[in-house]
């Protein structure tokens, strides 16, 4: 077939030009949310963890905005062309007529040929354009020159916001809202808008549990197939994105976005509370919280609530005693990284945190910002039931235990229970024997701080009567 187009009928014209039917594409992997900003290897390693959850698709991974990619084109040829190969092809020019055996048996062998037959010959006097470059037929000839343009590269739609142009006006008016902040399709169970119906469809999916796409490797399924592609990753170990600045690779191209606002300090989502500002979506969602005070996120063994999953996460592990970070100079170990790395400077002795008016470190920073309270001689912690206050907010809980008469920290040994964990710990000494305060001047040792005082008076009082 030489000729760009064939004609099944010359009883109609050539139709006027047109926007092709609404096109739904499948879009991109979505650009990711950190939970927190943290540093790059936490961040993607959180991202690709929550990549298939579903209470987590429209807030932590912000789907971007609309961009012309593969996939629109694809579903565009989906929808306005037909794959007709040579024989077909022929016996639309010649308008053959096949027995009816022959049509049994080819529709047999061939259903998918038979539905597009169907649709091609349904109207006689409708004209098939054929693209050169490949198999394609269109039902307009305003659609193969819209196809035509996915061999040439031509976008003639230019934004004038910005610099993005586009292959079809339809992509240029969905872009458009990404500036004009229009969404007008909303979700009918929540209060959320979308500026794409695709957005809205893979949203609707976090109310129905839907799920279709299924890694073949494991039992995990996915709202979006675009999760599926990133998470198929995992089983490959393919990371064709790399970073320029550094040796970084990412197995998503919205991975390598993120990454390289660590070194343009680029930093787009910005407070409208308060000056704060994140390289990510998700970073910006969290801190929200801190202004809303919204911690969705619950524990099932008690009634505390975070703001963040990874905070919850380390909770659990109070409930579970699940202590995985062990120190290499010690027999501690932790519930949490964070919580070694702060130990270790036990060892190190390093203090990196400085108080401005005094020439004092610490080697946390709760520390320093307890000690920056005794500068401001501030007690911003008030008791309910009686005048007292206090520099922190966990001398206050401690206090307000003699109100309710709380004891929560029990002896294992014995049926006696405390106010403060310190008590419980100096009591364990009555059990163990260990005396960790020895005196100076004699071989007397003692369990507490308080009973060594006493003691070293007896020193004093026979070195004033030796006089």
């Amino acid at each position: 077939l030489h000729s760009t187009h064939c004609m099944v009928s010359t009883q109609l014209k050539e139709t006027e030009e047109q926007e092709p039917p609404g096109i739904e594409e499948e879009q991109g992997i979505p650009g990711p949310s950190l939970i927190k900003e943290e540093p790059e290897d936490l961040f993607v390693s959180q991202v690709e963890e929550q990549l298939e959850l579903k209470q987590e698709v429209d807030t932590l991974m912000a789907i971007p905005a609309y961009e012309e990619n593969d996939h629109s084109e694809a579903d565009l040829n989906n929808q306005q062309c037909f794959n007709v190969t040579e024989n077909q092809e022929e016996k639309v020019n010649k308008h053959e007529e096949p027995t009816s055996s022959t049509a049994g048996e080819s529709d047999l062998q061939n259903p998918q040929r038979k539905k597009r037959d169907r649709s091609v010959d349904t109207t006689e006097s409708d004209e098939i354009y054929f693209c050169k470059e490949c198999d394609k037929g269109f039902s307009q000839r305003s659609y193969l020159t819209k196809h035509m343009r996915t061999h040439t590269r031509e976008k003639p739609f230019s934004c004038k916001e910005c610099e993005k142009s586009f292959s079809q006006s339809s992509y240029l008016k969905t872009h458009m809202r990404t500036h004009t902040g229009e969404k007008p399709f909303s979700c009918e169970e929540c209060e959320k808008s979308f500026g794409q119906k695709s957005h809205l469809t893979l949203h609707m999916r976090i109310h129905t549990g839907e799920k279709p796409y299924s890694c073949k490797e494991c039992e995990r399924s996915f709202t979006n197939i675009a999760y599926l592609r990133s998470h198929m990753t995992t089983h490959s170990g393919e990371k064709p994105f790399s970073c320029k600045e550094c040796e970084r690779s990412f197995s998503n191209v919205a991975y390598l976005k993120v990454h390289m606002r660590t070194h343009t300090g680029e930093r787009p989502f910005s407070c409208q509370e308060c000056d704060s500002s994140f390289s990510h979506k998700g970073s910006l969602i969290i801190h929200m919280r801190t202004h809303t005070g919204e911690k969705p996120f619950s524990c099932k063994e008690c009634d505390a609530r975070f703001g963040q999953m990874s905070n919850l996460k380390t909770h659990m592990k109070t409930h579970t005693q699940e202590k995985p970070f062990s120190c290499k100079e010690c027999d501690a170990s932790f519930g949490h990284t964070s919580s070694l790395k702060t130990h270790m400077r036990t060892h190190t002795g390093e203090k990196p945190f400085t108080c401005k008016e005094c020439e004092k470190s610490f080697n946390q920073q709760s520390g320093l910002k307890s000690h920056m309270i005794t500068h401001k001689g501030e007690k911003p912690f008030f008791c309910t039931e009686c005048e007292t206050s206090f520099r922190r907010v966990s001398n206050l809980k401690s206090h307000m235990r003699i109100h309710t008469g709380e004891k929560p920290f029990s002896c294992t040994e014995c049926d006696r229970s405390f106010r403060h964990v310190s008590s419980l710990n100096v009591h364990m000494r009555d059990h163990t024997g260990e005396k960790p305060f020895p005196c100076e001047k004699c071989d007397a040792s003692f369990s507490q701080a308080c009973n060594l005082k006493k003691h070293m008076r007896s020193h004093t009082e026979k070195m004033h009567f030796s006089f």
